[in-house]
């Protein structure tokens, strides 16, 4: 015969063998009061520590997407399920909404929003209906007699047969939106694995608001990074030009230039001002704007052009320093004149060359006392693209400059044969090249200008 047997705490036998200095041997002793305590302590300590270790997860996670996927595996792995969907919703509507599935493709997520809302317990999570704030579970959908047939028909087509739906809620940051996890039986989490989940989701809500709040603020941005650069780019008989830009979450200072000049002429910029957020931006909004003044009045000269722009920034903001480089271009006669400050060299490319344009080393703006530097002039062949670039593109890398320039060339000279006579398609296989899986899109405090030019 054996001791009576007590019910498990998460996951643990609460029976503990009685010691051996108490127990008369071979006799029947049933478990202390004690013991089952300990036992109960013991399985509260280790959901503590499981809801630590994912909340730290979730901390961890930097993006709005990275954190609504680790939001559904960890709910999915507290209430034991397999599958699950959430959708992020705002009240605010300040945030586009978000469906996003765990287990589900697309075509299953199709599915379930032919539902009419009101019919799931997800929908009536997500219109805050009362009653709903502590979660819905739809423990046999398929034996409800009243169950939404189309839904019925979902479920059975998806294989699910049971639901557990939670607002994704607080009291500081409202309502953000709801998830729910499906069962392939019917059934239902327990009412710990509802409290740990609730706890888990009312932390994640805030974790969420602050991670919309800084996507709206990055957004804002970018938003008026782009509106300080060109809206769009000239178009001059014998050139076709494309630009793409990536900016830092905080906002950076790297621009570019392209502006029609008398006589079919066209005069191209690019340029970093150091530091990075609202008053880099705003200094680079000033440094463009009067380069463009100077390159109307002196583009043919643009060491004048440069000097004129050095002397400017020295005067009025004398503690900013920046680089830049200014080319003078006849299309017609396929003529290039260019001057840098500190900025890294073009690189041209075509059918039989791809090489940096061999510039004069020179100090940056606001360096000097005076800045000046000899030009270069050059002449590309009919179908070479002169790329202009800031350093923002090499130190995306993270490889020491040497490497990253040779990874430039290598990088430009792969642009496949059928592009080279596309701009926007040198500058997209250089830009996936030099920053592959997604590093053109992370959280780098550099700036990526590329703008590239095309001579017929």
């Amino acid at each position: 015969m054996s001791a009576p047997h007590l019910p498990k705490v998460a996951g643990i036998d609460p029976e503990v063998p009685v010691s051996t200095h108490t127990a008369a041997p071979l006799r029947e002793v049933p478990a202390a009061p004690g013991a089952f305590i300990q036992d109960r302590l013991a399985g509260w300590v280790s959901d503590l520590t499981t809801l630590h270790e994912l909340t730290e997860r979730l901390a961890g996670t930097t993006t709005l997407d990275a954190a609504l996927n680790e939001l559904l595996h960890a709910g999915a792995a507290l209430v034991g399920a397999r599958r699950g969907l959430l959708v992020l919703e705002p009240a605010d509507h300040g945030t586009p909404s978000t469906t996003l599935g765990l287990g589900l493709s697309h075509a299953d997520l199709g599915h379930l929003e032919t539902v009419e809302r009101g019919a799931t317990a997800l929908g009536r999570v997500l219109e805050g209906v009362p009653g709903t704030a502590d979660g819905i579970a739809s423990p046999d959908l398929l034996g409800d007699k009243d169950l939404d047939p189309r839904h019925r028909e979902v479920a059975t087509r998806l294989g699910y047969a049971a639901s557990y739906a939670l607002p994704l809620a607080s009291e500081q940051a409202g309502r953000l939106g709801g998830a729910a996890w499906l069962y392939d039986e019917p059934g239902e989490p327990s009412e710990k694995q509802r409290h740990l989940v609730g706890l888990y989701a009312r932390y994640a809500t805030e974790h969420l608001a602050r991670l919309i709040e800084l996507e709206r603020a990055r957004a804002d941005v970018a938003t008026v990074a782009e509106e300080l650069l060109p809206s769009r780019l000239p178009r001059i008989p014998g050139v076709q030009l494309a630009a793409r830009h990536r900016t830092g979450p905080r906002g950076g200072g790297d621009w570019y230039d392209a502006l029609p000049l008398p006589e079919h002429t066209l005069g191209l910029a690019v340029g970093s001002v150091g530091g990075s957020g609202p008053s880099a931006m705003a200094a680079m909004g000033r440094l463009r704007a009067s380069l463009r003044a100077y390159a109307v009045m002196e583009g043919e000269d643009p060491v004048a052009v440069l000097s004129d722009l050095e002397l400017l920034l020295r005067l009025t903001e004398p503690a900013r320093t920046a680089t830049a480089l200014f080319a003078y271009c006849e299309p017609a006669a396929r003529k290039v004149v260019l001057a840098g400050a500190g900025h890294t060299p073009p690189l041209v490319l075509g059918e039989r060359r791809c090489e940096f344009v061999e510039t004069t080393l020179s100090a940056p703006l606001g360096m000097l006392a005076c800045w000046e530097a000899p030009s270069v002039e050059f002449s590309p062949a009919p179908g070479e693209t002169v790329l202009l670039y800031t350093d923002g593109l090499l130190r995306r890398t993270g490889d020491p400059m040497d490497r990253a320039f040779a990874r430039l060339h290598s990088a430009a000279a792969s642009v496949p044969k059928a592009g080279r006579h596309d701009p926007a398609a040198v500058a997209d296989h250089v830009l996936r090249t030099m920053l592959p899986d997604g590093l053109d899109r992370t959280d780098s405090a550099e700036d990526v200008v590329i703008l590239a030019a095309h001579f017929d």
